[in-house]
């Protein structure tokens, strides 16, 4: 969990970062310096490396090149942009894991500062060099066609990679490679481009197979703009030590992906470069014996239990993206209640998030409630929800939460009135949360669905 720092970490911090130039000679953002770890518990045999190639630009001494590999073949899975458009490495990575079906993967190789986008083939030939090449100087590494590592790119489009001064600094850059905190950390500044802060989590977990063993996960992400839904949105590297077939983390990763990443929106734009990626090598298991978590003949005790885990996870990563958006002053959560799908309620909730009239208000410390239904009103319109009586006006219900105490504005239909200086005091704090309650009639035999989204 992020920690909150002292005096002396804070000095500390400040002087590795200007070696680094993440700011630009700004200092970290006093809201965000409690987001940032300053130790944390990482996945055993996994090795993480940054280095400066030469990616951005040359007044610029922020690591653009960066690589997380396995010392072991490992599972590996993938979500990725749906954009039309994608970049290269999207191509290059859907590619490498139609061919290996997430078996035997090293790990991936990423850089900041160009996005690789609309350079034809020669891009492409650039993003399986970049993997091809670094396969080779990993530790135990070997020659291949490019199928151990996938490739990630992030930055300016439409440009072409810097190739030469790439390859000729990967030797270098695996190298570098470490699994202390510090290696940790610096790759997640590495895979920075417009953040304001570097966003890396980690955490142990157990399984019932294993209660008594600790298990590490740990997640580098990044992002600030063209952030909105359609995989996962924006950059994430996830790795853990436990034990997992292929197949049963990539359903794994889609899964938690739903739930957190494709959760978030900040400008309704869904990025070229779009990807989220997970690597599991179980070098943690109490022995080689330990059977790998599995999603078939149907899911294990083991298989729920990371369920669970790996999607409070990722929605932390996912919020760490949101917290880091450009020009933004409100962190927003929106929960949509009573419907009759959960597929109905985030698509209600993924509308009220892209409401310009809405989150203009809120920006104004105005609650906007009406902004929101508004929103609510033609959420459903030219939808295969339209039509199914899942928004129903004198059910409707919209409530601020205060704590654990909720201030309605509107109860079933009919509006409420509210304390003024209640609502200030609300409306002035960074983090704020607004319930939709659809109040959907239990009777009719549905379970009410719910469904939560970041802003």
């Amino acid at each position: 969990m992020p920690l909150r720092l002292t005096s002396p970490q804070l000095r500390a911090l400040s002087t590795k970062f200007d070696k680094f130039d993440l700011y630009g000679g700004r200092p970290i953002p006093a809201n965000k310096q409690r987001l940032i770890p300053t130790s944390g518990s990482y996945p055993k045999g996994f090795n993480v490396g940054s280095t400066r190639a030469g990616i951005k630009p040359a007044g610029n001494t922020q690591p653009d090149l960066l690589i997380v590999a396995s010392d072991t073949p490992a599972s590996g899975a993938a979500v990725l942009t749906k954009n039309e458009f994608c970049a290269a490495s999207v191509t290059v990575t859907r590619e490498l894991m139609r061919r290996t079906n997430g078996a035997g993967l090293r790990g991936v190789i990423a850089n900041s500062g160009c996005a690789n986008t609309l350079t034809g083939q020669v891009g492409l030939d650039d993003a399986t060099a970049m993997g091809r090449e670094a396969a080779k100087c990993i530790p135990k590494g070997t020659a291949d066609d490019g199928s151990s590592l996938m490739v990630m790119h992030t930055g300016a489009g439409a440009q072409r990679l810097p190739i030469h001064n790439i390859l000729h600094h990967i030797p270098e850059l695996t190298q570098k490679m470490g699994n202390t905190h510090d290696h940790w950390l610096e790759a997640a500044v590495a895979l920075s481009t417009t953040d304001t802060y570097p966003k890396l989590l980690s955490r142990t977990f157990s399984l019932p197979s294993a209660p008594k063993t600790n298990f590490s996960l740990a997640g580098l992400t990044k992002g600030a703009g063209m952030v909105h839904p359609n995989m996962a949105t924006t950059l994430g590297i996830i790795c853990t030590d436990a034990p997992v077939t292929p197949t049963a983390l990539q359903v794994l990763l889609r899964g938690a992906a739903s739930k957190s990443y494709n959760c978030i929106s900040i400008d309704g734009d869904t990025s070229t470069n779009d990807m989220v990626t997970m690597f599991a090598n179980g070098a943690a298991a109490a022995s080689s014996s330990q059977p790998a978590v599995d999603v078939s003949p149907e899911p294990s005790a083991d298989f729920v239990a990371l369920q669970h885990v790996l999607s409070g996870f990722m929605s932390d990563m996912a919020k760490l993206v949101v917290r880091d958006a450009e020009g933004a002053s409100k962190f927003i959560t929106i929960r949509v209640r009573g419907s009759t799908s959960y597929d109905a309620a985030h698509h209600i909730a993924s509308v009220i998030a892209r409401s310009v009239l809405w989150k203009t208000g809120i920006y104004g410390r105005d609650p906007n409630w009406h902004g929101i239904l508004a929103a609510l009103g033609y959420s459903l319109l030219d939808t295969s929800f339209a039509g199914q009586g899942i928004i129903i006006p004198e059910q409707t219900s919209v409530s601020f939460m205060d704590g654990s105490e909720a201030v309605k504005f509107l109860d079933r239909g009919v509006p409420v009135p509210v304390d003024g200086a209640k609502i200030k005091q609300i409306m002035d704090k960074e983090d704020l949360e607004t319930i939709v309650d659809l109040r959907y009639n239990a009777s009719q035999e549905i379970t009410p669905e719910e469904a939560v989204y970041w802003t």
